[in-house]
C-alpha cells in the first residue's frame, strides 16, 4: 500500500487534464448493448477503469488498452451475464452494467455495488427505473438479478431524496435505447457526463432527445452499431488543480479543459479572490493572497459539484473569516473533517453544514484518505500547510485521478509517493 509526502509548495506552469473517468464508465458500460466494434479514446488509466474493463472482459469481451485507447470486441462465444461481486464491490458505477446487460440479453446479474465510504447511496432508483420498463427485479444474496421477456417504454420519474442520479439516469437510459417504444425520464440528471452518454449512444444509432435537461425522451430501436468516441474532459479533475493553485497562492494554465462544465466552481472561487483568464480549452488562473470566505451548497449540476466540496474545504480552512459549505447531496460526505482538524484546521459539522474558521497555517500530519475527493483536499491541504503531512492510504486517490503527483510535480509540488509500512 502506498502513501503521499507532501510538503508546502508553489506551483507555476501549466497542467493537461485528462480524460473524466465518470463519463467513461458509463460509455465502456453502453459497449454491452452492440456486438459490433467499439474504440474510445482518450480514456484515462485509472483503477477504477481497469475494474470496469476487467468487468466487461468477464462478460464476454475482447478488450485492448493502450495510450488512452479502449478498443472492445465481442469474442462471438455465448454472451454471458453475470457482474461478480470481486469486481463490483470496488466502485459504484460499475453497477451501471445492469442496464445494458438486460436490454441485450433480457437477463442480468450484478452484485450489489461498493466504492468510497461517503453515505448511504441506494441503487433503488435504478430499480425503479428498469422496473417500469418491464424488468422482474429481485436482490438475492448481494446480487440484484434482473430479467425481462421484453422491455417497453414507459414514462419514469427518476427524482430522488437527493435530487436526481447521474448513474441511475445512465442505467434507464441504457435499457431504454433498446426497448420498444417511447420512454420519457422526468427528473433526469444533467451532468455532462450523461450529455456525454447521450451523444455516444446516437453515434450508436439511438433515438434520444433532451439529454443535458431534466426531461429525456427516447425512442427504442431494434438493434446499436459499433462506437468510435472521444472522452471529455475531466472537470472534477480540473477543479482539483485549481483548488490547489488557489490554496498555495499561485498561477497556473489547465490546458484541455471545458469551462463550461465549471461554471459553478469558477464562480465560487471568483468569489474567494481569484481571477481567470478563460479561453476555448484552457483555463488560468490568479491566485489571490489573502482568500475570502464564502458560503457554497452542493447541488445536482448545474449547481456546485459535491465531488469538489472536500478540496474546496481545504482553501477555505486558509481563508480570512468564516465559510460556511452545505452538503445537499451526500449529507455524510464530511470524513475528510476529521483529517484537516488534525492539521490545525477550525471545522465543526452540524448534520449537512460545516462551519470553516479560516487559520493562518495549517501544520504538516499523518493523516488518512477515507474516499477518492477526501484524498485530493488532503494533498491540497497539505501543499499549504508547514512540515510534513504524510497522507496514507492513497489508494482511493488512484481511482479517479491520473498520474496526479506526477502532474503536481510538472507544476513544482513537492510531493512523492512512497511504499506505506
Amino acid at each position: 500500500m502506498d502513501k503521499f509526502i507532501v510538503y508546502n509548495s508553489k506551483l507555476k506552469g501549466d497542467v493537461t487534464i485528462s480524460g473524466a473517468k465518470n463519463a467513461a464508465l458509463p460509455i465502456l458500460s453502453a459497449t454491452l448493448l452492440t456486438d459490433k466494434l467499439c474504440v474510445l479514446k482518450n480514456v484515462p488509466d485509472l483503477l477504477d477503469i481497469r475494474t470496469m474493463l476487467k468487468i466487461l472482459q468477464t462478460l464476454g469481451k475482447e478488450i485492448s488498452f493502450k495510450q488512452g485507447t479502449v478498443v472492445i470486441k465481442s469474442t462471438g462465444k455465448r454472451e454471458k451475464y453475470t457482474a461478480p461481486y470481486s469486481l463490483v464491490r470496488t466502485m459504484r458505477a460499475s453497477f451501471c452494467c445492469l442496464g445494458p446487460l438486460l436490454a441485450k440479453n433480457r437477463k442480468a446479474k450484478v452484485a450489489l455495488p461498493g466504492g468510497c465510504v461517503i453515505g448511504p447511496r441506494p441503487v433503488d432508483l435504478h430499480i425503479k427505473g428498469l422496473m417500469k420498463l418491464g424488468a422482474d427485479i429481485k436482490i438475492n444474496k448481494g446480487y440484484c438479478i434482473a430479467s425481462a421477456k421484453k422491455l417497453k417504454g414507459a414514462h419514469i420519474y427518476l427524482g430522488g431524496q437527493f435530487g436526481s442520479s447521474v448513474l441511475a439516469t445512465a442505467n434507464v437510459m441504457m435499457a431504454a435505447v433498446l426497448s420498444k417504444g417511447i420512454t420519457i425520464i422526468e427528473h433526469a440528471a444533467c451532468e455532462p457526463e450523461i450529455i456525454a452518454l447521450g451523444i455516444a449512444l446516437k453515434k450508436m444509432g439511438a433515438n434520444i432527445e433532451g439529454e443535458g435537461t431534466p426531461i429525456i425522451t427516447i425512442n427504442g430501436v431494434d438493434c446499436l452499431n459499433g462506437l468510435d468516441e472521444t472522452v471529455i474532459p475531466d472537470r472534477i479533475e480540473a477543479a482539483t488543480f485549481l483548488a490547489a493553485a488557489l490554496v498555495t497562492r499561485s498561477d497556473i494554465t489547465i490546458k484541455k479543459v471545458n469551462f463550461k462544465h465549471l461554471t459553478a466552481v469558477l464562480e465560487a472561487m471568483e468569489n474567494m479572490g481569484a481571477v481567470f483568464n478563460i479561453k476555448e480549452d484552457s483555463i488560468g488562473i490568479k491566485s489571490p493572497k489573502v482568500i475570502t470566505p464564502v458560503s457554497v451548497t452542493t447541488l445536482p449540476y448545474p449547481g456546485f459539484p459535491t465531488d469538489v466540496q472536500a478540496q474546496l474545504m481545504s482553501c477555505l480552512c486558509f481563508a480570512k473569516g468564516i465559510s460556511m459549505i452545505t452538503e445537499k447531496i451526500y449529507p455524510d460526505r464530511f470524513m475528510h473533517i476529521a483529517e484537516l482538524n488534525r492539521m490545525g484546521a477550525g471545522i465543526q459539522r452540524s448534520g449537512p453544514y460545516a462551519i470553516i474558521e479560516g487559520r493562518r497555517r495549517l501544520f504538516g500530519a499523518e493523516v488518512m484518505a477515507s474516499d477518492l475527493r477526501a484524498s485530493a483536499a488532503l494533498v491540497i491541504a497539505g501543499l499549504a500547510a508547514e512540515d510534513k503531512t504524510e497522507i496514507l492510504r492513497v489508494y482511493h486517490i488512484d481511482r479517479g485521478y491520473e498520474y496526479i503527483e506526477t502532474k503536481l510535480r510538472h507544476l513544482g509540488a513537492k510531493v512523492k509517493r512512497v511504499k506505506q509500512k
